[in-house]
């Protein structure tokens, strides 16, 4: 008998995880007033978790177990091997610090544009055609979420430092 894959311990870890949290939903308190529970919304979350987790199991039980790619066995060790391996990750976060410390100064809609922007460009490419549907993506994308939450929720984001003047 084989050892399990990766996969499928990582989506049993989830599933156990996903258990338990859903065990805790049951001791949020229910109060006479009102008329949905304050326990709907966690146990609707966690139920599409745990549905995601059981497809996850099974998908990770079928596959066959994957060969060593030859990229990952001709990688070199050590910090400089650890920082190949795991650039695009570092990447986004350090774009990610970056939104956030840009945040007073850009506000919301810019600062999400920006970061969409660059998270694009960083993970496609910096082709010139590339940039442009980057762009289109980013404000368009970015546009209407702000949309949404602005006029549609009436959630005040931050404006930044930058339209103050304006």
């Amino acid at each position: 008998m084989s050892l399990p894959n990766r996969d499928t311990i990582i989506a049993i870890g989830l599933l156990f995880f996903t258990g338990v949290l859903i065990w805790a939903s049951f001791d949020i308190r229910s109060p006479d007033y009102g008329t949905l529970a304050p326990s709907a919304w966690p146990r609707s979350v966690l139920g599409i978790l745990l549905v995601f987790g059981l497809i996850y199991l099974f998908q990770s039980l079928r596959a066959a177990p994957a060969a060593a790619s030859a990229e990952e066995s001709e990688a070199r060790g050590g910090l400089m091997g650890w920082f190949v391996k795991y650039r695009n990750p570092l990447w986004c976060y350090l774009i990610y610090f970056l939104f956030l410390a840009t945040l007073p100064f850009f506000g919301a809609l810019i600062g999400g544009i920006l970061l969409v922007f660059f998270l694009l460009s960083v993970l496609g490419g910096f082709a010139p055609k590339k940039l442009l549907l980057h762009g289109a993506i980013a404000t368009i994308s970015m546009g209407a979420m702000w949309s949404i939450f602005t006029f549609g929720l009436r959630v005040i984001l931050p404006r930044g430092s930058l339209f103050e003047v304006i």
